[in-house]
């Protein structure tokens, strides 16, 4: 259980119960305001004969609030803490009564009636009628029982969400590191054709493809990523594919230089249109393009991705990487982006995506 699930429950427990104490300060509160209503001289000895009548209904709440209610109606033996509960009150309450009627007066006060101003025979510890008591100690039940419930629904609320949202970080975790063995796969072929004819340069590429890899294996294990990282990591990775092609593919990447770190984005988001463009969209036997945009206005972030169409790939089936950002940006924005796929043209094909940023603080337009 993680800490800020116990907190949550500490919370609660502390609203709970201080919702009790607020409502049995007013209860003991309103003897003083009635003699300061009904008199100018306040009578403590009638108050504290009042505070005496409300005792059984306090002890009554303790062992429901404490007792019943979580060992019997939590539990749902319904029908045992119904029968205990009343069972309970007219025992309690009947039993009052006959003392009371039994001794013609209430019990001895313990302290002298001069010193408290009490007389004796007005002393009880019973508020309404042995029926009236009882209808009144069920209704206290039926309250606690209801705040309780009221809680108890809270902390379940909370518990539900708390799985909904381990499950949907348990599944985006998944989708996201399915983009590791593609990247993988496609940076090593590329290294690989270099091997035998620069080695110098086949060298700096797996530097700088451990460099990548450690970006996308540690630091985008979290929900949000600054924007500049994750297009500092495309222009990386759009470098290294450029080592398989000739000059008659045109690569241009376009993006803002001046973003400032609070600019925040889901991680290899975009990376996943990159590959998706570079794997349909060149051909080693015509002139090929891919252009790539990248804007960023007032919190959201504005991607195009255009690449070229040829026919020997048209008729393929798009990657599972495409159909695994899809699911991301549902379980993350639900329909709060845009992603709109132009294929009419044969010869262009266009993807725009539009997302809000998160957590966006600042950004500069220097």
């Amino acid at each position: 259980m993680k800490r800020s699930h116990k907190l949550n429950i500490r919370k609660q427990v502390i609203g709970e119960n201080m919702l009790y104490a607020l409502i049995w300060s007013v209860v003991y509160l309103v003897p003083f305001m009635n003699a300061g209503l009904m008199s100018e001289q306040m009578d403590i000895g009638a108050i504290l004969a009042s505070w005496l009548k409300i005792i059984p209904f306090f002890i009554l709440f303790l062992i429901n609030n404490l007792l019943l209610y979580r060992y019997l109606f939590a539990r749902q033996r319904y029908t045992a803490y119904v029968l205990v509960s009343l069972l309970l009150i007219v025992v309690a309450f009947m039993g009052l009564e006959l003392y009371e009627q039994a001794e013609h007066i209430g019990i001895a006060w313990p302290f002298g009636p001069t010193d408290l101003g009490i007389n004796r025979q007005h002393i009880s510890l019973t508020v309404f009628p042995w029926w009236g008591n009882i209808v009144a100690g069920i209704l206290m039940f039926v309250a606690n029982d209801v705040i309780r419930l009221m809680y108890d629904s809270m902390q379940a609320d909370e518990d539900k969400a708390r799985l909904e949202r381990q499950q949907m970080q348990a599944e985006m975790n998944y989708l996201k590191h399915q983009i590791n063995p593609h990247f993988l796969m496609n940076s090593l072929n590329n290294i690989h054709a270099l091997v035998d004819i620069d080695t110098e340069s086949a060298k700096q590429s797996i530097i700088q493809l451990s460099d990548m890899m450690r970006y996308v294996v540690y630091d985008t294990g979290v929900d949000a990523i600054a924007l500049k990282q994750d297009l500092k990591f495309i222009e990386e990775y759009i470098e290294l594919m450029r080592i398989r092609y000739t000059d008659d593919v045109d690569i241009t990447f376009t993006y803002p230089q001046h973003l400032k770190a609070g600019v925040m984005v889901p991680p290899l988001i975009l990376v996943v249109f990159v590959e998706n463009a570079f794997k349909h969209g060149v051909s080693y036997n015509h002139n090929s393009y891919i252009h790539i945009v990248v804007t960023y206005s007032d919190g959201v972030v504005t991607a195009q991705f255009e690449n070229s169409v040829h026919h020997s790939k048209k008729s393929r089936k798009p990657g599972i990487g495409l159909e695994n950002v899809r699911k991301r940006l549902d379980l993350i924005y639900g329909k709060n982006y845009q992603l709109i796929v132009e294929d009419k043209d044969e010869e262009r094909y266009c993807i725009t995506l539009k997302i809000p940023t998160i957590n966006d603080k600042v950004y500069s337009n220097r």
